[in-house]
């Protein structure tokens, strides 16, 4: 446990920060790491060498034995394959040794992962790059080294190589920007990101039970608890003992690998929680948001839990999600999605602002798309998550300030109002000037954009590439459409485009309530797209609008981007694959054998009661083996037609219309077996089944 008076000693003690080379690195190779960081400028070799060295030894003298070049592939999850420091010398000994370019080159085999067609099935060599930008840490006995991953031919395959090159565009383009708007000081802009992760806790014993949750992350069948999360007393409720030592024993792990875990609280589901860190540079807190999954997997198995990232885990409660809490600041401390104090005179807020909503506007289905899995789906639109419609929050003020630009005025701010709460004792405060929409699936939030819909169990990468770049491309034709202009006409030309801008994009504004019908109906008037699954959105991703952009700013090739298409086709189609031949064997077996066993007990208990009472009717007893007879009926029907489909879906080739077939024929069967299963487990009584209900795996923590 740790001291809490040497909390800041031990904040990042297992990471290869910039205060430990500081201290340790030579002042010119220091430098030369710094300037490589700050500016992405090239590592020379003789630098990594050094750099290198001293790292071993600072890992070797925090009891590390291995290092791993640690890479997000495009599984979603994080891969590693570790090396010992030692090497044989000729007198039978070892040495310790550990080289600049073992530090910045790895050559994994690394075939088996999903590469959409980039490489062949005979190539093995892949190449992993080290990048300085991401800390190195230790974990487990091992430096982890975080990097990129890439085929033999350069090709990425993994997460992180397009989210440096997404952050490099939106950078240079804002650079760019802000020097024609007169701030030339600014050399680079940075985005960053605040990866609020909720997920749930149950029994591990439990767990293990469950071969849906073992398999698939999620239950397939389960009749809810009598009692939910209709009274709203576990959001924000007190959290219990056991939990709470989890919690605390969690910051501490992510707190030693420099993870800065903030706010722990209760979410609105029974054994539902969240986690959120501090905001950090958007690659770091991708890298930190992975780590972070695993930690708390690995913290809950020694306190005898589970946890349960996926984004639906439950039918019937509110699933997880990870709000991405997105800006962008300069190099020079400047926040520019800080509205200031008078936010209709703030140049570099309105033209971020405005571009940000044209982004959003205009990319909105790959944005959809960038969040879209097959656990997602089942989340989104489902009056518990941000609706499956794009649209922007931006509260009252802002809208004031927009309308104030479209029609030639000046906003002028009202102040901060004063809320008083009624009683002397209590403290004066300032109300914001935005409220934070839950509704809303982009909403802004002070000095940030809220990005509401991403599951909890994926990479929130994949959002902030598609993000950062579309943001790049609005900087990018504003700045065409401005450069021309001499200073002393560039202020009056860029209200007028500015102006033009909100008129074309200001469909995307939308400020009420996201779950109701009426704007399912409005949204549709404005021709905003309602894309409710995967297979909707995927023919936008190799649309030739995405490609033009992708391919513009560097980010994809057109092969890179082709070859993303393919494995998100493939994995959406084998999860729900898994999930229906999961389904299957546990309704044939588990859910039979109890239903099976109870109904011959009843039938027995009818027999003996009517030997001992002559003329026993037996009322309940012959309901319930009526129910259970024909719940059991119907569910056979649906099993043997999810069966069926199933396999029709194992003979289709074509990617999209496999994954659609899986989305509306497969889904819809399991829907079908699972209400009939549900009805029928409903009836059956705890002990005969061979899996924990809702009701135990959900009320069980203490």
């Amino acid at each position: 446990m740790i001291d809490a008076s040497k909390l800041t000693e031990e904040f990042g003690s297992l990471v290869f920060s910039d205060k430990v080379m500081k201290q340790r690195l030579p002042k010119n190779i220091y430098k030369a790491v710094h300037k490589t960081i700050e500016m992405g400028s090239h590592l020379e070799l003789d630098v990594a060498n050094c750099v290198a060295a001293v790292m071993k030894e600072w890992a070797i003298e925090n009891g590390a034995t291995h290092f791993t070049h640690w890479f997000q592939p495009m599984t979603g999850l994080t891969a590693e394959k570790h090396d010992s420091f030692i090497s044989p010398t000729d007198d039978g000994s070892v040495i310790m040794e550990f080289s600049g370019k073992e530090l910045v080159k790895g050559e994994p085999d690394a075939s088996s992962f999903p590469s959409g067609g980039l490489r062949a099935t005979f190539e093995a060599r892949g190449y992993t790059a080290w990048d300085p930008s991401s800390p190195a840490f230790i974990k487990d006995g091992s430096l982890y080294i975080p990097t990129a991953f890439c085929s033999y031919g350069g090709e990425a395959l993994d997460k992180k190589t397009p989210l440096l090159r997404s952050m490099e565009a939106l950078s240079r383009e804002a650079v760019k920007m802000l020097h024609l708007l007169g701030y030339e000081d600014v050399k680079r802009v940075n985005t960053t990101i605040g990866s609020e992760q909720e997920y749930f806790l149950i029994d591990k014993d439990f767990y293990k039970k469950r071969k849906d949750l073992l398999f698939t992350g999620r239950t397939l069948i389960g009749a809810p608890a009598t009692k939910g999360q209709e009274m709203e007393d576990h959001y924000f409720g007190v959290i219990k003992p056991k939990v709470s030592a989890y919690m605390h024993d969690l910051d501490e792990e992510l707190w030693k690998l420099g993870i800065p875990a903030k706010t722990k609280h209760n979410e609105v589901a029974p054994s539902q929680h969240e986690l959120a860190p501090v905001f950090e540079t958007a690659n770091i807190a991708v890298d930190h948001n992975q780590l972070t999954m695993e930690v708390m997997k690995k913290v809950a198995d020694k306190h005898n839990y589970a946890c349960l990232l996926h984004e639906k885990p439950f039918e019937g409660i509110n699933g997880s999600g990870k709000h991405n809490n997105w800006s962008v600041c300069t190099d020079t401390g400047v926040n520019l999605l800080d509205p200031g104090k008078n936010p209709g005179e703030n140049i570099p807020f309105l033209v971020f602002l405005v571009s940000v909503i044209a982004a959003v506007d205009d990319y909105a289905p790959i944005l959809r798309l960038s969040v879209a899995s097959a656990g997602n789906d089942h989340r989104l639109g489902a009056n518990e998550a941000p609706p499956a419609i794009v649209s922007i929050f931006l509260g009252n003020e802002l809208s004031e300030v927009l309308k104030g630009v479209e029609e030639g005025c000046t906003y002028q701010s009202q102040g901060k109002v004063q809320m008083a709460m009624g009683a002397q004792v209590l403290p004066h405060f300032t109300k914001d000037n935005t409220d934070r929409n839950r509704t809303s699936p982009f909403a802004f939030t002070g000095n940030k954009f809220e990005f509401r819909m991403p599951g909890s169990a994926v990479s929130v990468a994949n959002a902030n590439i598609v993000l950062n770049t579309a943001v790049a491309e609005e900087l990018t034709r504003l700045y065409d459409k401005l450069a021309g202009y001499s200073k002393e006409e560039l202020n009056t030309k860029l209200f007028e485009i500015l102006k033009e801008e909100i008129v074309k994009h200001k469909r995307v504004l939308f400020n009420g309530n996201g779950y109701t019908d009426e704007w399912v109906e409005e949204a549709a008037k404005r021709g905003l797209p309602n894309l409710k699954s995967l297979p909707d959105a995927m023919p936008y991703w190799i649309s030739d609008e995405s490609v033009e952009l992708f391919t513009k700013h560097n980010i994809f090739t057109k092969e890179e981007i082709q070859s993303r298409y393919d494995i998100l086709l493939e994995n959406y189609s084998k999860s729900i694959h898994i999930e229906s031949l999961t389904m299957q064997e546990m309704v044939r077996k588990d859910l039979t054998e109890g239903l099976v066993a109870y109904q011959k007990d009843v039938t027995n208990e009818i027999i003996q009661k009517k030997s001992v009472i002559s003329g026993a009717e037996c009322l309940l007893e012959n309901n319930i083996v009526k129910v259970l007879d024909e719940s059991g009926s119907l569910m056979f029907k649906a099993l043997d037609k999810l069966a069926a489909d199933t396999k029709i879906a194992e003979s289709m080739t074509q990617a999209l219309e496999t994954a659609s077939f899986y989305q509306k024929t497969i889904l819809s069967d399991m829907d079908e077996l699972r209400k009939y299963a549900d009805k029928a487990e409903a009836l059956i009584p705890d002990k005969y089944l061979g899996y924990p209900t809702y009701g135990q795996m959900l009320f069980s923590l203490r």
